[in-house]
């Protein structure tokens, strides 16, 4: 055999080892790496391992998690190793930025094709960071006005970019209230009912961003009557930054917001969505309804 046969022959095997190697690999869990340690107003202790319960439950991901050292300790050593994994589930929601080497990591890894996830609080984290408030779609508090980007929402079922100035961040208080899908050809929301009732939580509203290629998949009525502002406020949204994917949802302030099924459905289907790109975790019997919350202990 001449030296050039074997060649292409060795070409060959290395080419469907590797075949083999990704078939394999697609075949095991996604991997997740949960960022916390610091969310004022936001019982971290409590949401991160509830996180990383339904997460692992579900059977697609293997979890770990990385928290950063509490304030007044020294940060400058916080450096996840974010490209070993497929994506980023974001609860930190503290304005005390990460360490330059970890901010040009992530920035680095969302560009590069990482899958990342904005929960919750993470969407008004690092409000003077003009990259993640490119990377997180929608923000709110912490001094953020009209610079920051304009509100979303919708009107006369339109969405609608505002550049009016004004107050960025705010929620009535907790209640009950009913979601309203706006994309269910998405593979997060393909199959969901078109409406259903959540569990009490916090509504946010007057959330601003860059939101470049922002698409909402879910809103809820911000109803006056729960000093909210008359109109829809989006909740599920999704968008690209380079070449990765991200999630963010608003729902999920506590445990008990976080036991409802349409979060929990949600929130999997979301991560593995950003995390590959494809959704294969089915909409389970016990969602719930348009009337009725539903909810696991």
């Amino acid at each position: 055999m001449s030296w050039v046969n074997l060649g292409i022959l060795l070409a060959w095997a290395v080419a469907i080892g590797l075949s083999a190697n990704r078939l394999t690999r697609a075949d095991e869990p996604l991997s997740v790496l949960i960022l916390d340690g610091v969310n004022p107003s936001h019982d971290w202790q409590v949401t991160t391992p509830l996180l990383q319960h339904l997460l692992r439950k579900s059977g697609r991901f293997r979890v770990d998690v990385a928290t950063a050292p509490a304030e007044g300790e020294d940060m400058s050593g916080y450096r996840p190793r974010l490209a070993d994994y497929d994506v980023v589930l974001s609860n930190y929601g503290d304005q005390r930025p990460w360490p330059e080497a970890l901010q040009a990591d992530f920035v680095r890894y969302v560009e590069g094709g990482g899958g990342f996830v904005c929960y919750h609080a993470a969407s008004n984290a690092f409000a003077d960071w003009p990259e993640y408030n490119r990377i997180c779609p929608l923000g709110g508090w912490y001094g953020r006005d009209v610079r920051w980007g304009p509100y979303a929402y919708f009107r006369d079922d339109k969405l609608v970019r505002d550049e009016s100035p004004g107050v960025t961040g705010h929620h009535g208080p907790q209640h009950e209230y009913q979601v309203e899908m706006r994309d269910l050809e998405h593979p997060i929301t393909r199959g969901l009912p078109p409406v259903w009732r959540h569990t009490k939580d916090e509504l946010y509203d007057t959330l601003r961003g860059k939101a470049e290629n922002l698409q909402v998949l879910a809103s809820a009525y911000s109803d006056p009557a729960q000093e909210g502002t008359g109109r829809h406020e989006p909740l599920l949204v999704v968008q690209n930054y380079g070449k990765g994917r991200v999630f963010q949802t608003m729902l999920g302030h506590a445990d008990y917001s976080m036991r409802c099924v349409g979060f929990i459905t949600t929130l999997l289907r979301g991560t593995e969505w950003a995390a590959s790109g494809k959704v294969t975790i089915p909409v389970p019997k016990d969602f719930p309804t348009a009337e009725a919350t539903s909810s696991r202990e």
